[in-house]
């Protein structure tokens, strides 16, 4: 017997949606600030900084492309939907974070190199981090309650957290440029900048790597939900347990059942299979669930 629990969530409803919108004009609007004032102070933090931003605003498109296409209902070709369009999206914006970080390094070491080349104005640097550092916090602030069950959404929020630390390293080298004159302080924070985007990168990029390649969500024990299974009334086995994600937030689960003789002939097989269903949703977060019951004694077909 088949059946399914349908409810899958991420970044499908209209209110993610609109959040991504808001932060999407938050981090448009700072890069370009960040823009001209990087080129009025000659500051490369400024510079990378508003480079973080343009990926972030980039990454943002493409999350809510992919909401919108994940928000598509299931057909016949795509059984599941588009929820795995997240998941693409996420991968894109991972790469960019990557080639960005190799960007902002590059750019300070040479720097670094020819200081005596360097005249940054360290006034106005710290007016344009400040409005950087407060419109990314108002960005994570919208966006934290959504980056838990979306990986998309996590994404953007993760790339926002670096924007709000670099507007940070830049306000601090700026204040250093001011009080010292030191302008190594601008490289230095550029390469700090990049420093910190690139372990975010690589999580997001694990988590994408992890998700494509249907390994189970973190947090899941399948021994753990094996025994559950086991220990409802009339389970004598199961077996073929395969669970995955389609996008984070969104498992799915099946399960062979091997299940008492009188299970079948008293009609108690309903009642069953809404336990188990059940079992899985409040226990293990699970939503969308197939279970195929078997009797004792039947072989399968499948190749393995």
């Amino acid at each position: 017997m088949h059946d399914h629990a349908h409810g899958v969530s991420g970044v499908r409803g209209q209110a993610n949606h609109r959040l991504l919108a808001i932060s999407l004009t938050l981090t448009a609007t700072v890069m370009v600030v960040q823009i001209v004032g990087a080129v009025l102070t000659g500051s490369l933090a400024l510079l990378a900084d508003a480079a973080h931003m343009f990926a972030d605003a980039s990454a943002l498109v493409i999350a809510l492309i992919a909401s919108l296409v994940a928000r598509r209902p299931a057909d016949e070709r795509n059984t599941y939907g588009y929820q795995r369009a997240e998941v693409f999206g996420a991968l894109i914006n991972a790469v960019l974070l990557i080639v960005l970080c190799l960007w902002i390094a590059s750019e300070a070491v040479g720097r670094l190199l020819r200081p005596a080349e360097v005249e940054v104005a360290g006034g106005l640097m710290i007016v344009v981090a400040v409005v950087g550092l407060v419109a990314n916090a108002i960005s994570m602030w919208l966006l934290s309650a959504a980056q838990r069950t979306s990986i998309n959404v996590r994404g953007a929020y993760l790339e926002v957290l670096g924007d709000l630390i670099g507007s940070a390293v830049v306000i601090v080298a700026a204040v250093v440029i001011v009080t010292t004159g030191w302008m190594p302080a601008d490289a230095l924070a550029s390469l700090l900048i990049a420093v910190m985007i690139v372990p975010r990168a690589i999580s997001l990029l694990r988590e994408v790597v992890a998700v494509l390649g249907e390994r189970a969500p973190d947090g899941t024990n399948v021994t753990v939900i094996r025994e559950h299974i086991l220990s409802a009334d009339g389970v004598a086995d199961v077996h073929d347990i395969h669970v995955w994600q389609l996008t984070r937030g969104a498992p799915v689960f099946t399960a062979h059942v091997v299940v008492d003789p009188d299970v079948l002939t008293s009609g108690r097989s309903a009642r069953l299979l809404s336990s188990l269903q059940g079992c899985l949703a409040d226990h293990f977060d699970v939503e969308h669930s197939t279970f195929q019951f078997e009797p004792a004694g039947h072989r399968e077909h499948d190749a393995h």
